[in-house]
């Protein structure tokens, strides 16, 4: 499938769509913040969204979730509704402007959990055909042991649709939970070459990580907006800025 059918068109987007995936455990929300801290403190315009969050979505969402209504296909579904709402109010128009836009899971999300709750794959894919292409897509790949170790250390209880007892796994929720995530990691590794997603391990310390994100992100930022007139000052204290997010009065940053 090409890239013209595979993705939707909204003509000229100047600006850039910077996404990152993986399993949960994996550390992308980590590094996702890291980076739009130092975008900012390098006075680009960047704007955050994340997987689930549409105020339109989120009552309808909760209410089955806690209800237990929600089938693999009503699930595909609430989150198509979830992700057009926020492509259509916090994604296009920054992107329309020459804004850089930060996603916390995207398409891709779909792609590995309704697969993984048996939906059929090309379905899925054509449900969110409407989607933009983005600038970059970043998968974090951990080792299933390690995400679980990372997740699952002092935590209480797992929620019944996050542990995938909906499908009926296993009547243990942490073993349901190892089974539904294996599900979602081997998703993920077939979607690399489909969709041409770049790989970071993310086993290495974080501040490895971080300089590859940058030096990914860097070569996308030629001409997108930017906020001027901000001091240092005013950075930290809009945005809780400090130490190596902020570059030295008078110099570039060193990126990592």
């Amino acid at each position: 499938m090409s890239d013209v059918s595979r993705y939707g068109s909204f003509g000229d987007l100047p600006g850039k769509l910077i996404i990152v995936e993986g399993i949960d455990g994996s550390g992308k929300s980590t590094q996702l913040d890291l980076l739009r801290r130092w975008l900012i403190s390098q006075n680009y315009c960047a704007y955050f969204s994340e997987w689930n969050s549409s105020p339109v979505v989120r009552h309808t969402t909760k209410f089955g979730k806690d209800n237990r209504l929600l089938s693999p296909m009503t699930f595909c579904l609430i989150h198509a509704a979830d992700f057009a709402d926020r492509l259509d109010r916090t994604i296009l128009p920054p992107l329309r402007a020459g804004a850089i836009v930060l996603t916390d899971r995207y398409i891709y999300t779909a792609f590995a959990r309704d697969a993984a709750r048996r939906v059929s794959p090309g379905y899925v894919r054509d449900v969110y055909r409407f989607a933009p292409k983005p600038s970059a897509a970043i998968y974090f790949r951990v080792p299933l042991d390690e995400a679980l170790r990372r997740i699952l250390t002092g935590r209480p209880e797992l929620k019944f649709y996050e542990a995938g007892m909906d499908l009926g796994l296993s009547e243990d929720p942490y073993e349901s939970f190892r089974l539904f995530q294996g599900r979602i990691l081997e998703q993920y590794d077939a979607m690399v070459p489909e969709f041409d997603l770049t790989v970071i391990d993310a086993t290495l310390p974080i501040s490895d990580q971080q300089r590859k994100l940058r030096a990914l992100v860097k070569p996308l930022l030629v001409g997108c907006l930017k906020q001027t007139g901000i001091s240092r000052d005013g950075l930290k204290q809009r945005f809780g800025l400090s130490g190596q997010y902020l570059p030295s009065p008078g110099t570039a940053s060193s990126g990592g």
